[in-house]
């Protein structure tokens, strides 16, 4: 389906149907103008519970899925599947929006970018909340110059001591167990440094140089998966005019704040995977002869319309389907989605090299997007 063809942009092929894919299925069905026109998933015990919780048609097979003409199909799979899966789906004449990450390994992420290139589709990937209302809130506070000119930033990504969690008793709510193995195995920095890197990116341009240390601090054995994974990664990231510490790991305490250091104060927000998320805005004052960052923090109201919500707690606290619902409207309207491309790409670069450590200046990079249209 060329990118032009805008007829049938709300209609969704999703491909895996575990864990995750209940969390995109409410979120999905907040948005009246997406369709999902079936499922599959190469576990048919899964697919089935899956279709009957939701009251989705089941698929018998990857061609029967997209003989059903969908506009984007949704690879919610196993990461180790997303390259295989987005490279049938792109071959089938799908646009793609694909969970994160994108790919395992850069050349394989280049190339899928370039076949979809080559066919004029769109291929984007998790997450989304750049999307939603407290990201483009942090964004306008930053264009209005409520804190002056930001000079640094500091964003953590920490999730406490997993192994310690109860996860083996996780279950989404068409009965899907957590994929303890695929989440160590796969990493959290690519799990989830997507959340603050990609806001990073949208308010301060591309990545020029990645220089940070990723451990293994945890024992196989404590995961259950026998994971080699780093389960720690910190980096410097340089930006044109800006420098950022992204952390993230499975071991220290939860903490998923964010803080943007400016000339004039400081912005803060405590969630990245919240789209309701207070925003504040702390003031420094000179009291006598001390400086003094104030204990009193000022609310940021929200910037623009809103989109739709679902639900309060942990991850359902974010619309999973902001990027699929944004990608439809720009294949309907004939314009590139704000996530796709370069963007996708560039990200995807960006979590590998902070996973691997070292010092890293990446070769991808992607033009300035917008904000939303309800936040400009």
């Amino acid at each position: 389906m060329a990118a032009g063809d805008h007829r049938r942009a709300g209609r969704i092929a999703i491909v895996g149907t575990g864990y995750v894919a209940d969390l995109y299925m409410p979120s999905l069905r907040s948005f009246p103008g997406l369709e999902i026109v079936g499922a599959w998933d190469v576990d048919p015990d899964r697919l089935a519970a899956f279709a009957r919780h939701w009251s989705v048609d089941p698929a018998t097979g990857f061609a029967d899925l997209v003989a059903r003409r969908p506009a984007i199909v949704l690879n919610l799979t196993n990461p180790h599947a997303h390259a295989e899966v987005t490279r049938a789906a792109l071959d089938a004449g799908c646009h793609v929006w694909s969970e994160k990450p994108l790919a395992l390994d850069l050349d394989e992420a280049e190339a899928l970018a370039a076949l979809a290139r080559e066919k004029g589709l769109h291929l984007a990937s998790a997450p989304c909340s750049l999307l939603g209302r407290a990201a483009q809130t942090v964004w306008a506070a930053l264009r209005d110059g409520r804190i002056g000119t930001p000079r640094l930033v500091y964003a953590e990504l920490d999730d406490d001591f997993l192994p310690a969690a109860p996860h083996p008793r996780w279950r989404s709510a068409s009965g899907a167990p957590w994929p303890a193995a695929d989440e160590f195995r796969t990493g959290c920095t690519l799990e989830h440094a997507g959340y603050y890197l990609s806001w990073l990116m949208a308010m301060f341009g591309p990545v020029r140089r990645i220089v940070g240390g990723s451990a293994r601090l945890l024992d196989p054995g404590q995961t259950g998966a026998g994971h080699g994974t780093p389960d720690y990664a910190s980096a410097t990231l340089t930006f044109d005019a800006m420098t950022a510490r992204l952390t993230c790991s499975i071991v220290a305490r939860h903490d998923h704040r964010l803080r943007i250091f400016g000339d004039d104060g400081v912005i803060e927000i405590d969630e990245a995977w919240a789209n309701d998320a207070r925003v504040r805005i702390r003031r420094r004052h000179v009291v006598r002869r001390r400086l003094v960052n104030s204990p009193f923090a000022t609310t940021v109201r929200p910037a623009g319309g809103r989109h739709p919500m679902v639900g309060r707690r942990g991850a359902a606290a974010m619309n999973f389907a902001l990027g699929v619902a944004e990608m439809a409207q720009a294949i309907a309207e004939g314009c590139e989605p704000r996530l796709a491309g370069d963007f996708a790409l560039h990200l995807t670069e960006v979590a590998l090299a902070m996973q691997a450590g070292g010092d890293h200046r990446p070769r991808t990079a992607f033009a300035p997007i917008a904000p939303m249209d309800w936040n400009e």
